[in-house]
């Protein structure tokens, strides 16, 4: 015999059953849950070392999510690079957030700025920027009272092509040899203490390791570099010493860079697919 359900009932059914899906979703770990996971990975926040002057500079690595803060009745310029051409600019909200852009200088040092203002605090969107070099992609959020004057980028990139196209003298020579520009990976983590000389970024072209410092680090003492084994133990790695940039002739997983006699300073830096590797073998164990 068949049973006849209630339309009713059949209908609450119906309605529950997206919700049900979504709680399993996301205990099963739902595609939504993994965007936002790498979303918050991908985020890079402001940092007192990325500061010059009141302009955040960010390094620029394709992919990354960078967080604009703005607040109502101020302007946050957004400067690119010189001889950069915008090709669009597209905001999640454009009601409640005014996005303007002008120009700066002339010839070769023409530069874009994209400017933009919040009309209320409180408001979170999001800013895409495509221009003939790259793709820009920024977290707008407004606040009471705390805006950011300006943010740019650094292009570490364009950095290493100038070293490699430097003259032949023997500080530039260790750079330049067998640079693989188009191989550069950014996936490393910088954490620790919070000296004037910490590191700005670290990356590799799987041969060697560049560690780049902001420009202070030329007026104090250069902090040794200790790379890290699998139990922790340290040991001192040689290095070069190019600008503002140290090179390292090896990849690593960990190292930390130690300044200071009473009260040592400590950064880390780790390489975050190197850390995996090292998580796995440690459960493996």
């Amino acid at each position: 015999m068949i049973r006849r359900i209630p339309l009713s009932l059949y209908l609450l059914a119906l309605a529950a059953a997206p919700a049900d899906a979504q709680r399993r979703g996301h205990r099963d770990g739902a595609p939504t849950a993994r965007v936002q996971s790498a979303n918050r990975a991908a985020l890079r926040e402001p940092t007192r070392a990325g500061y010059v002057n009141a302009v955040q500079v960010y390094p620029y690595a394709e992919g990354t999510l960078y967080r604009l803060y703005a607040a109502p009745e101020r302007v946050t310029d957004i400067a690119l690079q010189p001889g950069e051409t915008v090709t669009s600019v597209a905001a999640g909200d454009t009601v409640r957030w005014i996005v303007g852009d002008t120009t700066s200088g002339s010839g070769t040092s023409r530069r874009t700025h994209i400017l933009v203002k919040p009309s209320s605090a409180g408001l979170a969107t999001n800013l895409v920027i495509a221009t003939d070099r790259r793709v820009y992609h920024i977290q707008l959020e407004s606040t009471r009272a705390t805006a950011m004057a300006a943010l740019s980028w650094s292009y570490p990139q364009n950095a290493l092509i100038a070293l490699q196209g430097a003259g032949g003298g023997e500080a530039a020579a260790p750079i330049a040899s067998g640079l693989a520009v188009e191989n550069l990976r950014f996936g490393y983590r910088i954490s620790g203490d919070d000296p004037p000389w910490r590191p700005l970024r670290a990356f590799d072209d799987g041969r060697q390791t560049f560690i780049e410092f902001p420009a202070s680090i030329a007026q104090g003492e250069a902090p040794p570099l200790f790379v890290l084994d699998e139990r922790g133990g340290a040991a001192l790695v040689n290095y070069r010493v190019s600008g503002r940039y140290y090179v390292v002739d090896r990849l690593f997983a960990r190292a930390e860079l130690r300044l200071g006699a009473q009260r040592q300073a400590v950064v880390r830096i780790s390489r975050e697919d190197g850390n995996r590797r090292a998580q796995r073998r440690r459960r493996a164990s």
